[in-house]
């Protein structure tokens, strides 16, 4: 097949995140089966208009703030009879392209903001963003569908989309890179937060949460850069948790690594996510997680099994959890080898098998 991806940012981008991940994982793989696969996304001031990335084409055009305004254009003139079937990864704000082409298109959706983007943005661009999301069913509705997680497929359906359009297929996990490795789980208990540093992120109900924490020597490490951690520092400093918090800003894939590794349990909060790939990361090192009993999140952890899922914004139970864990060494290490044999069900290349069968399903019916 001839494919055509159309997102806002490639892997490479500085602000690329999971979403990112996930579209190269699958059609990376698809690439390497043959398939010819182009993505038409936006750039970054300075880059290159043009790259290969993991046998995928990449043109860019624009920054994140311009993309939307010149995409179709570009696409008009440079890739409207280069492919078969369009694939929207809406990641963020719906570029309609259902009206921009009669060939076979097929949306993509991580999750849908809805409400949540009042929660980062200033009110005039979070309504902006809200109401972007509102013609999904209109728009959408004679399209098909994947969804990386029954929640995100509940969400569409509420916003009209037909569930019988729309395919199910959770992300994988790199369970060769995640491993567990013996004797590197830290020697007091330590929690840690792995993700951008956003206030929709809930990383302010992970630091409450630590603060209700009876152990006195637990740690609290926090690894990611946004615009949020100035506040969040200042939040620590305010409950007067010294070093006990510690803030790693963006780290690498070892350092990462070993973040996983040592940990007793990867703690995340946030109201509402796609997915949540990073709690399989963990799993995967053989690391519990504690979160938000959330849209997406719930999918990726399995309460008791592979971990605790507790009512999100209440930090008493989170820290609970928390306390539960770090009291009971045993336990950790019980839930974390329960979390690896969970997180090695979930492949990249059983997720590329079940979109490429998708694909070929709708351009054959075209």
């Amino acid at each position: 097949m001839r494919i055509l991806l159309v997102n806002w940012q490639d892997r490479d981008n500085p602000q690329g995140g999971g979403a990112e991940i996930h579209l190269h994982e699958i059609f990376g793989r698809l690439a390497a089966r043959g398939h010819q696969v182009t993505l038409l996304c936006g750039g970054w001031p300075g880059c290159p208009p043009r790259a290969t990335l993991d046998g995928i084409a990449v043109h860019r055009v624009g920054t994140r703030h311009s993309f939307p305004f010149l995409a179709r254009a570009y696409f008009r003139k440079h890739l409207a009879e280069s492919f078969e079937v369009l694939v929207e990864d809406v990641n963020k704000v719906p570029l309609y392209t259902p009206r921009w082409t009669t060939k076979p298109v097929v949306t993509l959706v991580p999750h849908l903001f809805g409400g949540t983007a009042f929660q980062e943005l200033a009110a005039p661009l979070a309504a902006a963003v809200w109401l972007a999301e509102r013609p999904l069913g209109p728009v959408y509705r004679k399209v098909p569908f994947e969804a990386i997680s029954d929640s995100t497929r509940d969400d569409l359906a509420e916003r009209g989309i037909p569930k019988s359009s729309v395919e199910v297929i959770y992300p994988g996990i790199d369970t060769v890179s995640y491993t567990p490795l013996a004797g590197t789980r830290a020697a007091v208990p330590t929690f840690s937060y792995l993700g951008r540093l956003k206030k929709y992120k809930g990383v302010h109900l992970v630091i409450r949460a630590f603060a209700h924490m009876k152990h006195p020597t637990a740690v609290l490490e926090i690894a990611g850069a946004g615009d949020y951690r100035a506040r969040l520092e200042a939040l620590s400093q305010s409950l007067d948790l010294g070093e006990r918090v510690r803030f790693l800003g963006r780290i690498g894939e070892a350092e990462k690594l070993a973040l996983l590794r040592r940990s007793w349990a990867l703690v995340f909060a946030s109201p509402k996510e796609g997915w949540g790939i990073t709690n399989l990361e963990a799993a995967a090192c053989a690391t519990p997680v504690v979160a938000s009993n959330s849209p997406g999140i719930r999918e990726s952890v399995r309460h008791e099994e592979t971990g605790f899922l507790v009512k999100h914004g209440d930090c008493a139970a989170m820290a609970a959890a928390m306390d539960r864990l770090a009291g009971d060494v045993a336990l950790v290490e019980r839930l974390g080898l329960q979390a690896r044999t969970f997180a090695e069900s979930f492949t990249w290349e059983r997720a590329a098998e079940q979109t490429e069968s998708h694909l070929a399903r709708v351009a054959a019916r075209a």
